[in-house]
């Protein structure tokens, strides 16, 4: 049985400035899953995560292997020290298990908006209330506390699952952005971008809400 997740425990380390308030390495606790800083010592539960499911066999998607996991950790890790990456790895809050990994990224200061993307989650937690709460906890955080007036999302075109899931977010699709980034088989990736903004905060959190105690029904 999936639980609800109260507000979300919020708990915070200096790193550097961020919407002119301390931006902190976040650890956002709910009642199924902990976002906490993502380190170098996953490696071996990174590892362990996306070969449930073998991950990385996903054209659509980048999810590190053997091969690509250290650089995956090295360039989050060099995001979160330069301000404009905060990595999470998601655990489950009952035994601390890593079950993938998110970010807050492209954070932009100036305009109070950043991206969430870079999810994934080991194939036996999808389809799971695990996104759900996730996104309820990172959404509430940015909106919230960091005052967000926008977040945004983007996604594959041909990834049929995840735009189906952004939309079920309550998150609006706003377009199409033409060969946005060259995937590392090669392909030149169209990518659509969804956005979620400040005044539309109330209405996604009461649905995400709703969607959580469905979850925990189950």
């Amino acid at each position: 049985m999936l639980h609800r997740a109260g507000k979300a425990s919020i708990r915070r380390r200096p790193v550097t400035s961020t919407f002119g308030i301390t931006t902190t390495m976040l650890t956002l606790r709910g009642s199924l899953v902990t976002l906490r800083p993502l380190h170098l010592g996953d490696r071996s539960a990174i590892l362990a995560a996306t070969a449930d499911g073998e991950l990385w066999a996903n054209p659509l998607t980048v999810v590190p292997d053997e091969t690509t996991v250290d650089s995956y950790l090295q360039r989050a890790l060099t995001g979160a020290v330069s301000g404009q990456v905060i990595p999470f790895a998601v655990t489950l809050t009952a035994d601390g298990s890593l079950i993938g990994s998110t970010r807050f990224w492209k954070i932009d200061r100036d305009n109070r908006s950043l991206e969430i993307g870079h999810t994934w989650y080991a194939q036996s937690w999808q389809r799971t209330g695990v996104n759900t709460e996730a996104k309820l906890l990172m959404l509430r955080y940015a909106f919230e506390e960091l005052m967000c007036v926008r977040v945004q999302f983007t996604t594959d075109v041909l990834n049929e699952r995840s735009r189906s899931a952004i939309l079920r977010l309550g998150a609006t699709e706003e377009g199409v952005i033409r060969h946005e980034r060259i995937m590392p088989n090669g392909r030149k990736r169209n990518s659509v971008r969804f956005s979620i903004i400040d005044d539309e905060w109330p209405t996604v959190r009461a649905r995400l809400i709703s969607l959580q105690s469905r979850n925990s029904a189950a």
